[in-house]
């Protein structure tokens, strides 16, 4: 069989609204028209609780792929209910992550019927006496991760083929905390290993097998790995082999402009002209989102504000564009260690930074009590209503005490 792995659809992102929404289904409908079975490994939406239109649309985009006549059909299960035999599979990602217990927002397209959540459960698909098995485990947090892992007990089906699908960060992937888990503590026994989360391409291997990650589908933090072409992978599982194929994406340029030792003039005059010849290279239908990082020291004299940004159209028909000079009046030359921490932070969600600093904070002031620093941070992230937030933590906290 082949098997449509397409990840990170981030339906609701704000930014790129419209983006997301059409990305994700040219990359659902191309790999259903190729694929046998789909599976997506987390964060099909952009938030834990996706407004109604949001959702309105994840559930037209899904109703619409699971109407393709699958040749292949679930045929077991080992979650609480199933509502459909479409071999539509998927897990929840860190967006959409909620307490444990908590109806996440992939919950409810299971319900639905649209597809499989196989959220720490095994799903296995067949088709003309071919069976593929698909294990899952949704975002977690990563000090937590390990102990899900054992806690599910996943044993490989010695009748099909096998994928353990998770949706993490691993260090191999960012190597900075030791809260990460190595690749190869992952389980032995998988014919395929899939993952989300990272939001650029990834190839790599796990006990001797294949280990992907697609990318997004959409553009969210506009770093410079996601320059490449946004798509999915599709697997052939006679084969052990896998191609991935691209799909319509806006495109993106991230340009850095040196200022050192430049006046303010030279330096928007680089910027305009970078502009231009990127805008003139585009060849695509799509207005490219180009961003302009400055680096270096402006010319003695001269201060940042000093550089008239509203002398270059930001706001125009052919281009959106953005552009930066934080930290560019006094650069000082980095020791290696920090610019090797830069480089793994590259695809580092803002989620995921804040996580550190808060665990990072905990430890710091020698936190010790019972309920894990992680979970409290899930519980201090999980409503709006900050008074219910802190609320819901000091229970949790100190609950074993009333």
């Amino acid at each position: 069989m082949k098997i449509g792995i397409v990840s990170d659809l981030h339906l609701g992102y704000e930014r790129f609204f419209d983006d997301a929404y059409t990305q994700a289904r040219d990359a659902l409908e191309k790999a259903s028209e190729l694929a046998d079975v789909l599976i997506i490994p987390g964060d099909i939406f952009d938030y834990r609780r996706p407004e109604p239109e949001v959702m309105a649309q994840a559930v037209e985009l899904f109703r619409d792929i699971s109407r393709k006549q699958f040749e292949a059909k679930v045929i077991e299960y080992t979650g609480k209910n199933l509502y459909t035999n479409k071999p539509i599979i998927a897990i929840p990602g860190t967006h959409e992550r909620r307490s444990e217990g908590a109806v996440d927002s992939v919950d409810v397209l299971h319900l639905a019927g649209l597809l499989v959540s196989v959220n720490k459960s095994k799903v296995v698909v067949e088709k003309s006496g071919e069976r593929i098995a698909v294990f899952g485990i949704g975002g977690v947090a990563d000090e937590r991760f390990r102990e899900t892992i054992k806690d599910a007990g996943f044993i490989p089906d010695a009748n099909a083929f096998n994928i353990f699908m998770i949706h993490q960060t691993l260090y191999e992937l960012l190597p900075f905390s030791k809260e990460f888990t190595h690749i190869e503590e992952l389980p032995e026994g998988f014919d395929l290993y899939v993952d989300g989360h990272i939001h650029s391409r990834v190839e790599m291997k796990c006990h001797g097998k294949d280990f992907l990650i697609p990318g997004s589908t959409v553009l969210t933090q506009l770093k410079g790995l996601e320059q490449e072409e946004k798509g999915f992978f599709i697997y052939d599982t006679k084969t052990y082999t896998y191609t991935f194929h691209k799909i319509t994406s806006r495109p993106f340029s991230l340009i850095k402009i040196d200022i050192e030792d430049k006046d303010p003039k030279t330096i928007t005059d680089s910027i305009q002209k970078a502009i231009e010849s990127t805008i003139i290279n585009n060849t695509t239908k799509q207005k490219p989102i180009i961003k302009i990082e400055m680096t270096g020291k402006i010319k003695k004299g001269f201060k940042p504000i000093d550089i008239n940004l509203g002398a270059i159209s930001i706001e125009r028909n052919d281009a959106i564009i953005e552009i930066t000079k934080n930290n560019v009046e006094e650069v000082k030359a980095s020791e290696e260690a920090e610019e090797i921490r830069a480089r793994r932070m590259e695809n580092m969600s803002i989620k995921d930074y804040g996580i550190s600093i808060f665990l990072e904070k905990l430890s710091n002031n020698k936190y010790s009590l019972s309920l894990s620093p992680s979970k409290l941070f899930d519980i201090l992230s999980s409503d709006e209503r900050k008074e219910t937030a802190v609320n819901n933590a000091m229970k949790e906290l100190f609950m074993d005490n009333n």
